[in-house]
């Protein structure tokens, strides 16, 4: 009897692998909080070294296997592209740095914060720079967010800088890669590229002041700080990979598994404390998020809907 063919993936299959590989990629940079935290003993400039360094030999790696050198030349000759990925380097190398040194000083919480304002910056940047309009909804989500972040400066006594930084930072990265024409991976290797004459310097002087902790500690932090090569460009493969398939409304609402790992980590795990004035915080930003979201998915499905009438 012969056998039938294969039947071609649907779009169902297809959207239900797109779903799976972003909400892996979205869980890795969550739990990556406790990758980094094996590596608390090394300074946060050498893991951000190493992170530079083993992600340019990954990435360099994936695109020649997949045999994309003819888009990174492409890329690398675009003047006004490279120019932008410049931008870009600093914006994620000091994003990362911050996000280290949270980690290192336990206060994964406001880490945490940031990622979840980060989603309303861009949103405050989309009106700023693009023109884009906020329905009165989203300008109530706005405003709790505000006010969240307002009680958290005040209960602290300064602003919670930290929070602030990584999701400015972000935002920022994520606007200029918007207007910019590179592709994920390309990107991503101009940018780790780009960081890695800073890092090997550091590296070199580093060694010769009380030597490196890659070439002077345990087989442990030798595994840990190789493998920030993989723990950068793998979530952030998965998540391109899934952004190709599923809707945005749907990648959007799914951005929250990573600061939501994050914060049970670090009062879970980690025991790191939460005040009730901390949990106001959080709580104003998760309602602010709920009704920014809901709004969103609405106005798709709305807009959806129009598009589906006018094609009849």
């Amino acid at each position: 009897m012969q056998e039938k063919p294969a039947a071609p993936s649907t779009p169902v299959s297809e959207a239900a692998l797109g779903a799976s590989a972003a909400a892996a990629g979205y869980l890795l940079w969550g739990v990556s909080v406790i990758f980094y935290k094996q590596l608390m003993d090394v300074p946060p400039f050498e893991v951000l070294a190493h992170r530079s360094i083993w992600s340019v030999v990954l990435v360099l790696f994936v695109i020649l296997v997949m045999r994309r050198r003819a888009q990174l030349m492409a890329l690398l000759r675009n003047r006004r592209a490279m120019l932008t990925l410049f931008g870009t380097s600093m914006l994620i190398g000091s994003n990362w740095f911050v996000f280290i040194y949270s980690i290192n000083e336990a206060r994964i919480v406001e880490t945490s914060l940031g990622y979840y304002i980060n989603p309303l910056v861009s949103v405050l940047i989309g009106v700023a720079l693009l023109g884009e309009r906020l329905s009165r909804a989203q300008i109530f989500a706005v405003a709790l967010a505000f006010i969240g972040v307002l009680n958290f400066a005040l209960v602290l006594g300064t602003l919670p800088w930290i929070s602030l930084f990584l999701a400015a930072s972000f935002a920022a990265y994520g606007y200029l890669r918007k207007i910019t024409k590179a592709d994920p991976l390309e990107g991503l290797l101009v940018e780790v590229a780009l960081l890695m004459p800073l890092a090997l310097l550091y590296l070199w002087w580093l060694s010769g002041h009380g030597g490196t902790s890659f070439g002077n500690g345990s087989w442990w932090t030798f595994t840990f700080l190789a493998l920030t090569g993989p723990m950068t460009a793998v979530p952030l493969l998965l998540f391109t990979f899934g952004a190709q398939r599923i809707r945005l409304a749907t990648l959007g609402l799914m951005q929250y598994l990573a600061p939501t790992t994050q914060f049970l980590i670090a009062v879970l795990l980690y025991g790191e404390p939460l005040a009730l004035s901390q949990l106001l915080t959080f709580g104003l930003i998760w309602v602010g998020l709920s009704i920014f979201s809901f709004d969103t998915w609405r106005r798709e499905r709305e807009l959806r809907r129009l598009a589906a009438l006018a094609s009849r």
